[in-house]
């Protein structure tokens, strides 16, 4: 159980550092509630920071009440959400001047 709070974590920073790649290429977050935080805090970033925080917190009691069928399918969807991420990066450094 605590591999698959581990795992999570780990796509959560993935997911936090796509977001930050997005937004350096000024690319709007995709999530409404996420980009609520956005802007609503003093940075894009803290906004950021924030539903990764809330995000881990929700982790964390699927995690204490042995929610591992749920955080399992969370961790499907956020390795799928990385990837599509990555993939979005390549393209629009691919079109990027001078590549």
């Amino acid at each position: 159980m605590a591999s698959l709070f581990i795992q999570f974590s780990y796509l959560q920073m993935l997911d936090y550092l796509t977001t930050v790649a997005f937004l350096l290429i000024g690319v709007q977050e995709g999530n409404p509630f996420v980009r609520l935080l956005m802007e609503s805090a003093p940075t894009p970033v803290a906004g950021l920071v924030l539903a990764k925080a809330i995000a881990l917190g929700l982790g964390i009691v699927c995690w204490r009440r042995e929610k591992a069928a749920l955080l399992k399918r969370i961790n499907w969807m956020f390795a799928a959400l990385v990837v599509w991420n990555m993939t979005a990066l390549i393209q629009a450094a691919a079109r990027a001047p001078g590549v």
